[in-house]
């Protein structure tokens, strides 16, 4: 079975732009990360492509991350960034659809205060995602799930997918409110769940596999096997861990599943997800 990655970023570093990455503690990610750094990992480990999703909020980001994907076939499709509060929306929407790799957008969330997901010019803007046949990535922390279970509801014939498993305090145990956010947001069929971003929750120095085993067993038992997917959240992963250590901690958990779903899991659901070519 080959997988594929739903949820990775490229880089050319720049100090100012990803203030972000603070020094000392993220000073090994303040580098340039580009597709034959990750090629060798994902040769070693079978994993035949990757989605490559937007670091950064400019036009410039999703521009350099197609070119990236016309370059290297094994870049399935391009998460994207554009700006929803724009008056031409809708034109810059159209202008992307000619390329297919273009296959969806985001926008950081976490970042924002949680009003964003009420004002009317943002949801005017991702309101025309679903009829270019675009999907959206839903990036929060677990504190802002209220808030996306509202704005999630106006778009029911968007697919989204929650990055990161919603980003939960796995480093402190906190599962409760994170758990019932979730499962209102399980009942939406639209929505899909990636099992990615979960080590940089933890305590980056000591976590344990069975860290993630309640989040898992929640998200899995809330979205069902059909809904998830493998997702890396490389280089931000490696705050953390490996890119190894990561994969053999999910191929460990999902090898409780049957083969067919594990084949959902790593490859079917992301492709059908975001519709790329194979």
């Amino acid at each position: 079975m080959m997988a594929i990655d739903s949820h990775q970023h490229f880089w050319k570093f720049n100090q100012e732009r990803d203030s972000w990455m603070t020094p000392g503690i993220m000073e090994n990610i303040r580098r340039d990360f580009l597709p034959d750094d990750l090629k060798p990992i994902l040769d070693q480990l079978g994993i035949e492509g990757t989605i490559a999703v937007q670091a950064d909020q400019s036009r410039e980001e999703t521009d350099f991350l197609l070119e990236l994907a016309s370059d290297y076939p094994w870049i399935k499709g391009v998460v994207g960034w554009v700006d929803f509060r724009s008056p031409d929306i809708r034109e810059q929407l159209q202008e992307y659809r000619s390329d297919h790799k273009l296959v969806g957008f985001r926008h950081i969330l976490q970042s924002e205060a949680v009003s964003l997901m009420a004002d009317t010019d943002f949801l005017y803007g991702i309101d025309q995602l679903a009829g270019l046949n675009f999907t959206y990535d839903l990036l929060i922390y677990w504190h802002q799930l209220e808030a996306a279970i509202d704005f999630v509801a106006q778009f029911p014939d968007l697919p989204i997918v929650l990055d990161h498993v919603g980003k939960p305090d796995i480093k402190d145990g906190r599962i409760l409110k994170w758990s019932k956010g979730m499962a209102q947001l399980a009942e939406m069929p639209n929505v899909y769940c990636k099992v990615s971003g979960m080590v940089t929750e933890a305590h980056w120095l000591y976590w344990q596999e069975e860290d993630f085993l309640p989040y898992f067993d929640q998200t899995f038992e809330l979205f069902g096997v059909d809904r998830c997917m493998f997702g890396s959240d490389w280089p931000v992963c490696t705050l953390a861990s490996t890119y190894e250590q990561w994969f053999s901690t999910v191929q460990t958990y999902m090898a409780r599943f049957s083969d067919s779903e594990q084949k959902a899991f790593f490859n079917t659901n992301c492709h059908r997800f975001y519709g790329f070519d194979s």
